[in-house]
């Protein structure tokens, strides 16, 4: 095959109608539009728009908020990690850090900090030096003979 063969399958493509181009042709005049008023003008987009009665999105009551200042954690299960030690792109010695498992392929971005959840085992005894650990992977990781070390939280005032 070569470049100047490659072509859209059958019927992939629509030939562009002519619009507005004598009565004969079948869409001329009003070009499809039907007749005159707001929709037959040109730019206009009246989603949500409910002729006057008071749309869905006003009815239905406002509910939660977004939260501006919350964290968004980058998860990685002890799978993952016990995967990437088999593999041997961690090294069981050094300390696992948010940089070491990006360096491992293990996640992609930090994001505000790596937090480790128990999904899997873990048989290697490892230090951790991670944003967040939820309770039952802080257990498994010591129960293997490693450790998790956390940021301090700060102070309430």
């Amino acid at each position: 095959m070569k470049l100047n063969d490659l072509r859209d399958k059958d019927g992939a493509t629509h030939s562009r109608k002519r619009l507005g181009r004598g009565i004969g042709s079948g869409s001329g005049k009003t070009a499809g539009r039907g007749v005159k008023g707001q929709k037959a003008r040109s730019g206009v987009a009246v989603n949500g728009f409910e002729g006057g009665q008071m749309p869905l999105y006003r009815r239905l009551p406002k509910r939660g908020f977004n939260n501006i200042f919350a964290k968004s954690f980058t998860v990685v299960s002890l799978a993952r990690i016990q995967a990437a030690l088999d593999a041997k792109k961690l090294d069981a010695k050094t300390i696992v850090t948010a940089e070491a498992l990006v360096a491992a392929g293990v996640i992609r971005r930090v994001k505000d900090g790596v937090r480790i959840l128990s999904d899997g085992e873990i048989k290697s005894k490892l230090t951790f030096d991670v944003a967040g650990a939820s309770k039952a992977a802080i257990e498994k990781i010591e129960k293997a003979g490693g450790s998790v070390k956390l940021p301090e939280k700060a102070a309430a005032e």
